[in-house]
Parts: C-alpha cells; structure tokens; sequence
C-alpha cells in the first residue's frame, strides 16, 4: 500500500528548528515538498486551539484534541484525521517526539515515526513517502 498522508504533532515536532541557524523550521520544507508531491497533510495536536495562521495554512487538515474531545494516544484521533484526508489509516505516516503516540497511531493502523530529531525524521519521511527535498 503506497503512502499518502502526513500527519505530524506540533509541539516538539514541527517547531523543532534542528541546526536550522534561521528561517521555518525544517519540518515545514518538509510539509511543503510532501504537499507538492500530492501527499495529503494533517497537523495533529493535543492543544485546544494554535494561533499561528502560516502554520495552519501549511495541512490539508487540522486537527487539535480540544475541539474534537479525542486526544493522542486515543485511537479515535487518529483514525478521524485519516478520515478527514479521505484515507485509510495504513496509508497514513504520524510522527510525534512522544512515544506513547506513536505507538497510539501504529495500533490504529498507521506507519509511525518517533521523532528524536529533525536530521532522522527528515531522512525516514524521504524515504517512506518518496520525497526528493529540495537542496
């Protein structure tokens, strides 16, 4: 089964700015090259609401546990941001720093990704969504 979505966790993911000395943080290159390639996107947080509109305007979906009443490690958001993406949750890629989340994702039928840090996140989304980022 070939994968199409990305779902990545906020805080201690994609704001971690790695060696990055300015700019976005790497992870939104990311985001922006999966999108280009017609993989679908959703943020996915436990926070009740995030105030950055760039960050919002880069996922195809947002979906944040407070305003669903579901929150990480809990099955149902996972498999509801599938749905939202009009996907199967084995087509789906989650990553978060938090492991317990990620086994949450994996048990709900999706490919995970424990985020240590940008470089090996960056490296293990290339290659399991096919990604050539820009240099």
């Amino acid at each position: 089964m070939e994968l199409k979505g990305l779902l990545l966790d906020y805080a201690g993911v994609l704001d971690d700015p790695g060696d990055a000395i300015s700019g976005a943080p790497p992870l939104f290159d990311v985001v922006r090259c999966a999108r280009r390639s017609g993989i679908n996107t959703a943020l996915v947080s436990n926070a009740d609401a995030l105030g950055d509109p760039e960050v919002m305007g880069l996922f195809d979906t947002v979906v944040l546990s407070g305003a669903v009443g579901v929150a990480k490690p809990n099955a149902g958001i996972y498999l509801l941001t599938a749905r939202r993406l009009g996907l199967e949750p084995r087509q789906c890629v989650f990553v978060d720093d938090l492991h317990r989340n990620v086994v949450g994702a994996v048990a709900a039928g999706m490919v995970g990704v424990h985020h240590r840090d940008v470089a090996s996140t960056v490296t293990e989304l290339v290659a399991l969504l096919d990604l050539e980022l820009p240099t």
